[in-house]
């Protein structure tokens, strides 16, 4: 069997993480298939990264435009597959539960889940699983988030919807033994990228008990954004990970990793609720 393919799949390059990914892989000498949803950021995204990437066009939601973009793939690649596939398409909406409208939740799975799914049946033929596969097995990243492990309020959709990805990557996992192919989970913390300020307008929330709380919600997220981890250091991380020998299951990206990440999962949740409540005014002081 031939070396690993220097090809890779990204979902959702546009910007962000799948941005910063795009270019760390390209400089460090792979070709990269990246998918956009418009042939405008398609243009973009080829004229600024060069030969090295190549758009590949369609929403991980639409079972059609992926289907037909892996047929295309399976055709250029001329049998040679793919080395890795990086599932990185995600949205963030903020609300409360109790008054998110559903077709905002809903699309929170349709995305961060079921588009992930979608992608990775497609694509799982070009990794390697298939008979007569000409390189070594390629190997999944499945990009979820801090959040996967962690609660917060009012990310009750997201936090779901990662959760599902990680429980899900832990299966295929095992099921993928099979043919050779891992899946490892990334969960990056903060990101210097405004996914949860761009899509949150707590204005709709305005007549609501939540709205105060939902204020501290916003600026919390514009202040952890503004600190976050840069979309490169990230991409480099994502590029040592797929280049590992011997991956860990799990890596955890995240800023003061002791606050962010460690305390939250050690403490009793309980007392996570009582801080949580206490600084963002959703547990009030006794009077």
């Amino acid at each position: 069997m031939k070396p690993a393919s220097k090809n890779i799949l990204i979902t959702g390059v546009s910007t962000g993480i799948g941005y910063g990914a795009a270019k760390q892989f390209i400089q460090s000498g792979y070709t990269v298939f990246g998918s956009v949803r418009s042939q405008a950021d398609a243009n973009r995204l080829k004229a600024e990264l060069g030969e090295s990437f190549i758009p590949l066009v369609f929403d991980v939601t639409d079972a059609g435009t992926v289907t037909k973009a892996a047929g295309w793939l399976a055709e250029h690649l001329a049998g040679s597959g793919l080395g890795g596939l990086i599932n990185n398409a995600g949205i963030a909406i903020g609300g409360p539960l109790q008054d998110q409208p559903m077709d905002v939740f809903r699309k929170h799975f349709e995305v961060n889940v079921m588009g992930l799914v979608q992608v990775t049946q497609a694509f799982l033929p070009l990794l390697g699983a298939r008979e007569n596969h000409a390189v070594r097995p390629g190997r999944i990243q499945n990009i979820s988030s801090v959040n996967g492990q962690v609660a917060i309020p009012f990310m009750s959709a997201y936090v779901g919807s990662k959760h599902a990805v990680e429980g899900l990557s832990h299966s295929l996992r095992r099921e993928l033994a099979l043919f050779g192919i891992d899946v490892v989970i990334v969960g990056p913390g903060a990101v210097k990228t405004p996914i949860w300020g761009k899509g949150t307008d707590i204005s709709r929330y305005q007549n609501t008990p939540y709205y105060p709380a939902m204020q501290w919600f916003l600026k919390q997220v514009e202040s952890a954004e503004a600190r976050g981890l840069s979309v490169d250091y990230l991409g480099r991380r994502l590029v040592a990970i797929h280049e590992a020998t011997r991956p860990r299951v799990r890596y955890a990206l995240v800023p003061n990793k002791l606050v962010g990440w460690t305390l939250p999962r050690l403490l009793p949740a309980r007392a996570i609720d009582w801080v949580l409540g206490r600084v963002s005014g959703l547990k009030p002081a006794k009077s």
